[in-house]
């Protein structure tokens, strides 16, 4: 069967102007993930990342500690949804970056309290109701990501082992493709992926080429190659 390693970036740059951009911790997470993957003897016959840059970033620090790595490829499908409009639509001040930057200046738990307002932001975003206000709506993100998941499959042998280095929203839209997870449970999960995490896949292509490939989860969420380090720094989830 194939596999696909579906990663997650590494930590992003929160609270910063350019959230798109890897901490020094997002960098050090994504190396001591290529490091495991060595130590694992794991080996990749594709790599793939979304378009974004944190999803590069991971992928170049994470690979370098394998010494053969295949050409990369770059599928756009794989790329996260749009947070900032996502909030903006819900919180039209947070337009101005200042003034965000004030909001979290006025909570002592400044991450957990954006979080909350992010989680509003997102009910009402996958709730429907509002899909002519967002330039990308929650059914077309879906679907664009499990587009892009079948769309990898059929292009490859059954024996392919793939890595995909992308976002959590769009690990999170995958998952409930495989599982049949209600939508109310998919936000919940994304919440919970660890930044340089692995979710692992298993397919098999359709026999004539013509049938939809058969997919199953084989783990979820897998940051063992974190959990040994001192401390709990190193475990991130944005």
């Amino acid at each position: 069967m194939g596999q696909i390693f579906l990663v997650r970036h590494g930590q992003a740059s929160f609270g910063s102007d350019n959230y798109d951009q890897l901490s020094p911790l997002g960098i050090e997470q994504a190396k001591i993930l290529g490091t495991w993957f060595v130590r694992c003897g794991q080996r990749f016959d594709r790599v793939v990342t979304g378009g974004m840059e944190r999803h590069r970033q991971t992928a170049q620090a994470c690979m370098a500690e394998l010494s053969v790595v295949p050409n990369w490829e770059s599928d756009l499908g794989f790329n996260e949804y749009n947070h900032d409009e996502i909030m903006r639509r819900h919180r039209p001040e947070f337009a101005d970056p200042k003034e965000v930057k004030r909001f979290l200046a006025t909570h002592d738990n400044a991450k957990r309290v954006f979080q909350q307002e992010f989680e509003k932001g997102m009910a009402r975003w996958m709730g429907g109701q509002f899909d002519h206000e967002y330039n990308e709506s929650w059914q077309a993100f879906r679907q664009r990501c499990t587009t892009a998941l079948h769309r990898l499959m059929q292009a490859e042998e059954a024996s392919q082992r793939i890595v995909v280095f992308t976002s959590g929203g769009t690990i999170s839209a995958l998952c409930q493709a495989v599982l049949g997870l209600p939508d109310q449970n998919v936000a919940q999960l994304n919440w919970s992926l660890v930044n340089s995490a692995v979710t692992k896949l298993m397919f098999q292509a359709g026999g004539d080429g013509q049938q939809a490939p058969r997919i199953s989860l084989s783990y979820l969420n897998n940051y063992a190659h974190l959990e040994n380090l001192p401390g709990s720094k190193a475990i991130t989830y944005r």
